[in-house]
């Protein structure tokens, strides 16, 4: 397995796995972070620089919405989805799983080949 994933696939999925972590509850940054880590099993690790301005551009196209909170000790603002996002999410989840299923068809013979000996 790859250690990490190269920029140019996370730059075309990264909105479609943030929408996918707020999809069962809302989380503030950092919580969207570690989720995002947990469930690629560390393999996704996405930075403050990248997160936060993504946050704000997903926000701006209505398909987060955002509130801020201090009950826990920390003001944090937390993010959730909108009946858009909801949407955006199914939408494009949809699209992946098929591009996935077809690139996995195509790849099959590459994949199966066993590898040269050194």
């Amino acid at each position: 397995m790859t250690e990490k994933f190269g920029p140019e696939l996370m730059r075309g999925s990264l909105d479609l796995m943030v929408l996918s972590v707020l999809s069962a509850e809302p989380k503030y940054g950092y919580l969207i972070g570690q989720s995002l880590r947990e469930a690629s099993r560390g393999m996704i690790d996405v930075k403050a620089g990248t997160m936060y301005p993504l946050l704000h551009r997903l926000e701006d196209d209505k398909l987060i919405k955002c509130r801020w909170d201090d009950s826990t000790g920390r003001r944090r603002k937390w993010y959730e989805l909108t009946a858009a996002g909801h949407r955006r999410l199914k939408q494009q989840a949809t699209q992946w799983y098929e591009y996935s299923q077809c690139l996995m068809e195509m790849l099959k013979p590459i994949l199966a080949v066993p590898p040269e000996p050194a």
